[in-house]
């Protein structure tokens, strides 16, 4: 019997690759960089499913270029990358890999909030410079982490994640969200008003998806409620955060510092973030550990493998 056929727009994992010759007729060798529109519409026009990244636009006029394609299988927990209303009406169905990289971007999220408030990627670079002149007790100093006000914006399976590891650091939660979640008995979670939170956050952390109604949420007025002293960390989408108002808000000192590990125009990062030395940046590295990029990959070809099959998805996200 002839295979079906699967286009990816970037390798994956090799235990993810080593399965995929055996089950699917692979369309071509992905490259290791973005695919180019011509590149995209070839794939997509000789494919039975898809597995595609955040970075890739899946439109409406690209999806009018696969008369064979049931499934496009996301390789990630968001998906606005891709014109949902366009894929249903098409009868394609999108899915998404949830849950897998919670711990991993909630462990990533600890690792900015900690390296922003102790000065750690500071440090690092002062030591490599070879001009460290020893232990001074005015040196370097940051902030406490343990006891202080954590703030989360967006209290869905990351978010909680997040705040479950707070407790270790004693910190009592705020958040605000759309909906209220009831907390463990032993984690007091309190849910506030999106000003509230702001206004009494340490730490703020964001954790929504890109929507138009999350797009800069974070701009001028919000970090102007925020305390002098508070951080802000980003490890959910670029865009919620107006890139340029977080800047002129570091510059003029209304917040202390910011963790950011995703980016407005991404991979472009704004210079004027790249110049402050009050900033932690990270290569939209949330997912990035060997065994969640390879459940991720696992997710999507059991998703692939279920609708081919005429079986429902695992993950349909429209």
């Amino acid at each position: 019997m002839t295979k079906p056929t699967l286009f990816l727009t970037r390798p994956l994992p090799e235990p993810v690759m080593a399965g995929i010759p055996a089950r699917y007729e692979l369309i071509s060798d992905p490259p290791d960089r973005p695919p180019s529109p011509v590149e995209l519409k070839q794939g997509f026009a000789r494919a039975d499913a898809v597995i595609c990244t955040l970075s890739d636009r899946i439109d409406a006029d690209l999806l009018s270029h696969a008369p064979r394609l049931k499934i496009v299988a996301n390789y990630a927990v968001g998906y606005n990358n891709i014109d949902l209303a366009a894929a249903r009406s098409r009868h394609i169905v999108v899915t998404n890999t949830p849950d897998v990289l919670t711990d991993s971007t909630a462990d990533l999220t600890w690792a900015l909030l900690l390296a922003v408030a102790r000065r750690v990627v500071e440090g690092d670079r002062w030591i490599r410079t070879g001009t460290w002149p020893g232990w001074a007790p005015t040196q370097m100093l940051g902030s406490d982490v343990s006891g202080k006000t954590l703030g989360i914006v967006g209290m869905g399976r990351i978010g909680q994640a997040v705040a479950q590891r707070g407790a270790v650091f004693r910190m009592p939660v705020i958040y605000a969200g759309r909906r209220r979640v009831p907390a463990p008995l032993d984690l007091p979670w309190e849910w506030q008003p999106l000003d509230a939170v702001l206004a009494k956050s340490d730490f703020l952390s964001l954790h929504v998806p890109l929507t138009d109604m999350t797009r800069h949420l974070i701009g001028p007025r919000e970090l102007t409620l925020m305390k002098p002293t508070a951080y802000l960390v980003n490890t959910s989408r670029g865009p919620v955060i107006d890139e340029a108002a977080l800047v002129s808000a570091l510059e003029a000192g209304t917040i202390a510092g910011a963790g950011l590990d995703v980016y407005e125009q991404e991979p472009t990062v704004c210079a004027g973030l790249i110049s402050l030395p009050n900033v932690v940046l990270l290569p939209h590295l949330g997912s990035a550990t060997l065994e969640t990029r390879v459940r991720m990959g696992l997710i999507c070809l059991d998703n692939i493998a279920a609708v081919l099959g005429g079986r429902p998805a695992l993950n349909r996200v429209n």
